[in-house]
């Protein structure tokens, strides 16, 4: 009884790493996103599959994908981790209220939104806000997320979407990459290596599009996150299609040049998003009108909107 005691309940590191896979869809990005080695990701997850005695992915040469196990195992322990990490965050700070959720985009949080938050947190010093990690759409309550910073369209079920910004692409590349494949033209990017982000596949397509460009851009390297593209394009492994205010500092910096000088507004937009049960909630409220104010100011001072 005590044997099967133990294996009913695996431990709660293997359980994160198996949640992050599932969610994220990949070992690396469950790496990135615990802090972690891909190695140490893929023994969690071994590990929980022996000891539940079943197959929670099928491995592949393109990647990991639950199984139908997998997927109902994922469903159920996710509102579970979610109340443990709610009820242990409660008793760390002791508030259980004015606490706001947040799920961010790696790279937008990183390099645009973490460096504005201190003033958020000095005008509502009594909002805190706890940070998570979101690729996609996903659901608010099993999470247990007030809002989300969301890439794409104004179409999240059951939740009411704010806009924020628009954002300019262009192809870029490392100078040498660029000195050893001159272009010309625009057609000329379609006989090089082009970067792909997973979650914008007709983003390439839209930008040859805009040129009166019908043929299918090359099949090339894809990445799940804009910071691994722009490490990519630095080492010189080809072109990418980056929204250029994430790049700022490489641009300046000259790690990374304009490719070709034909920049393209994006089919995708950024939004605040909230479920519409969440949307009078004071610490939304505060951040939504907040944010609005720096995207406001951003526009102004920065892109000249």
């Amino acid at each position: 009884m005590a044997s099967l005691s133990r294996r009913l309940l695996p431990s709660t590191s293997a359980l994160a790493a198996f949640d992050s896979v599932a969610r994220l869809g990949s070992f690396s990005a469950a790496a990135e996103e615990l802090s972690l080695t891909q190695g140490a990701i893929s023994r969690q997850v071994s590990g929980l599959e022996e000891q539940l005695g079943i197959l929670l992915f099928d491995r592949t040469s393109r990647g990991v994908m639950l199984t139908a196990a997998g997927a109902d195992y994922a469903k159920a322990i996710a509102a579970a981790l979610s109340q443990i990490r709610s009820a242990s965050l409660q008793a760390m700070t002791k508030q259980h209220s004015d606490q706001l959720n947040l799920a961010i985009l790696p790279t937008f949080g990183t390099r645009w939104l973490m460096p504005r938050i201190p003033q958020f947190v000095a005008r509502h010093p009594e909002i805190t806000l706890n940070f998570a990690t979101r690729i996609g759409t996903f659901d608010f309550d099993r999470e247990g997320i007030d809002m989300a910073i969301h890439v794409g369209q104004p179409d999240w079920p059951g939740a009411e979407s704010t806009f924020l910004m628009e954002e300019m692409v262009a192809p870029v590349s490392s100078p040498a990459f660029l000195k050893a494949h001159p272009i010309k033209k625009g057609q000329d990017l379609l006989h090089l290596p082009l970067l792909h982000m997973a979650s914008r596949p007709g983003a390439w397509a839209h930008w040859f599009e805009s040129l009166g460009i019908s043929a299918t851009p090359s099949e090339g390297m894809r990445f799940e996150q804009f910071g691994n593209v722009a490490q990519a394009c630095i080492a010189g492994l080809g072109v990418a299609l980056m929204p250029l205010f994430l790049i700022d500092s490489e641009l300046a910096s000259g790690q990374l040049v304009e490719a070709f000088p034909h920049q393209v507004r994006s089919p995708s937009a950024y939004y605040a998003v909230a479920p519409v049960s969440k949307k009078d909630f004071r610490p939304v409220m505060a951040f939504r009108a907040w944010l609005l104010e720096e995207v406001g100011r951003y526009g102004e001072e920065v892109v000249g909107w």
